[in-house]
């Protein structure tokens, strides 16, 4: 089967729907997601989207503070761009019918970690789902949007795909849609389109815990990686610093862990060790409110030093209306765990939260195939550096996805797109497969080995037995994969994989703790020293 459209956009959390909105005013639309599209990391996002809507914060406070959290390897240019046109896309999002939380006529504006100012808009602890109501409800409502869900991305449409042309992958230049696996019908699409934009979140499940839905398996930037793009600065995971602790298995979270959000510790709450005692003033002057990646190696180095399995988060000195108005799902989330927020202290522990890598793309989100572009989580803009600073993911998103649409606009507008004839799906002469046990093993394998070796605190010996480990389920993966029809599950298992392997190549070329980035073997940062940005682009694992 084979469908052409103007633009295919992958991916339903904010940067794909917000992009589709856009693309839509000129354009024909054909929106994929995996799930139902109200499923991604937006829908999961508690805290909130940064900018400066208050008259007395500045962008100059707001892009420094980002740039201090990205320890020196943020983008300048791109950080001030996201900043500066922060508060037209909020507008953007209020015009759609977005509710944020408002004190009377004002926005009730948060602080969170390595922020200086109360910047934060939400929509009380459910700041992504509230987001994404309105951005759906939108969509919806465009008739030139054709939404296809239960649908994974397999591969990108480029010169390999052109009848007779094998070519290696420095001969790729452009992209021409993607090849699309219906779930429900178990059927390959070819969908054909002038120009694609990747929206597809995260990769989270990399890792044994993780705060992402179980749909964050990293298409978008193995696709992008397999057909050449260039992907950079992949060792540079946030591990959230406090999601929910428990003793149930990871099934009945349905594959996620439940995040306590950043602005629980904005609020006023206090990390204690098991016995009581405050810790984080031993790590930074900011103590609760230290950047991510501080906290949650502080948090890391005092459940190794005593040996425990997560530490508390404490509310009860706050009032308990307070608490219950500002957070009512994390409330309700811990109460159904029988731990009332306001009489007991939170169980908490680091878990993957968000990847500041990925795709290299510029200013309008290019990448480095001619028409194909991306925005959301699964870039590297440039606005993040080693670290990203609490709540700009959502800002960021939206910014590109904007860049995006009119940058596509331009591209359809002035360029000669010439689509060649393009190889369809054959899976002839492959075997039906029924050994799903050996995917889910090698799965929980690579979580494991991942959260073992390459998580919050590294090293050269961890690094190379991770390498050798994923090394070989990657070629395990790989001949499993070409005798057998694509499902789901083999898919996201060669996805995995493959993120897998560009974190850990990407953490052994950098020979410096920097950001999310630490390793025992290079403890200290120099900050006079210049720091590149790690840059792949190979496929041979």
């Amino acid at each position: 089967m084979s469908l052409k459209t103007d633009v295919l956009i992958i991916g339903s959390g904010i940067a794909g729907l917000f992009a589709a909105l856009k693309v839509s005013e000129y354009a024909d639309v054909i929106l994929v997601t995996k799930k139902n599209k109200a499923e991604s990391n937006t829908n999961y996002a508690q805290g909130g989207i940064a900018s400066v809507i208050d008259p007395n914060d500045s962008f100059e406070k707001h892009v420094e503070d980002t740039l201090i959290a990205g320890a020196g390897l943020c983008d300048r240019e791109a950080v001030e761009s996201m900043v500066k046109e922060g508060p037209d896309r909020i507008k953007d999002l209020i015009d759609i019918g977005t509710m944020f939380t408002r004190k009377g006529n004002e926005f009730d504006l948060a602080k969170e970690g390595g922020h200086s100012m109360s910047r934060i808009l939400h929509a009380k602890d459910l700041t992504g789902q509230e987001i994404e109501r309105a951005l759906i409800h939108s969509v919806e409502q465009k008739v030139n949007i054709k939404i296809f869900e239960n649908a994974i991305a397999i591969d990108l449409l480029t010169e390999h795909n052109i009848p007779g042309k094998l070519k290696s992958l420095n001969e790729n230049m452009n992209c021409w849609g993607a090849y699309i696996l219906d779930t429900s019908k178990n059927e390959v699409v070819k969908i054909i389109a002038k120009a694609t934009i990747l929206a597809t979140g995260g990769l989270g499940q990399v890792y044994l815990h993780t705060t992402n839905p179980l749909i964050a398996t990293g298409d978008g930037f193995a696709m992008a990686y397999r057909a050449g793009v260039e992907i950079g600065n992949m060792e540079f995971i946030q591990f959230h610093p406090t999601s929910f602790y428990s003793t149930k298995s990871r099934s009945e979270y349905d594959g996620h862990s439940f995040l306590i959000s950043e602005a629980v510790r904005g609020f006023g709450g206090l990390l204690r060790t098991k016995d009581g005692g405050l810790f984080m003033h031993n790590y930074d002057a900011r103590k609760e409110l230290a950047p991510r990646d501080i906290v949650a190696r502080a948090i890391d180095n005092e459940l190794k030093k005593r040996g425990e399995d997560f530490v508390y988060l404490d509310l009860t000195h706050k009032n308990s209306q307070e608490i219950i108005d500002h957070f009512p799902n994390i409330y309700q989330t811990c109460l159904i765990n029988n731990i009332d927020i306001t009489k007991e202290f939170i169980p908490v522990v680091p878990a993957a939260h968000y990847a500041c890598g990925g795709i290299v793309v510029d200013l309008n989100g290019q990448s480095s195939l001619t028409g194909l572009y991306a925005s959301g989580e699964v870039t590297m803009t440039g606005v993040h550096g080693a670290n990203r600073l609490a709540s700009n993911s959502l800002l960021e998103a939206l910014v590109y996805a904007y860049r995006c649409s009119n940058s596509i606009k331009e591209f359809l507008k002035y360029s000669e797109i010439l689509i060649p004839e393009l190889l369809d799906w054959d899976d002839s002469g492959v075997l039906t497969y029924d050994e799903r046990v050996l995917i889910t093993h090698s799965i929980n394998e690579v979580k494991q080995t991942m959260w073992d070796y390459v998580g919050i605190v590294r090293s050269n010996i961890r690094l190379e037995r991770a390498e050798r480990r994923i090394h070989n389920i990657f070629r395990e993966t790989e001949d499993l994969y070409k005798k057998t029809n694509v499902f789901q599950e083999i898919l996201e298992l060669r996805n995995i994989v493959t993120c897998s392997h560009t974190i850990i190549k990407s953490a052994k070329l950098r020979k410096e703790s920097r950001g999310l980035h630490y390793t025992i073997d290079y403890p200290n940062t120099l900050p006079s020293e210049k720091i590149q940005n790690t840059i792949l682009k190979n496929k041979n694992i």
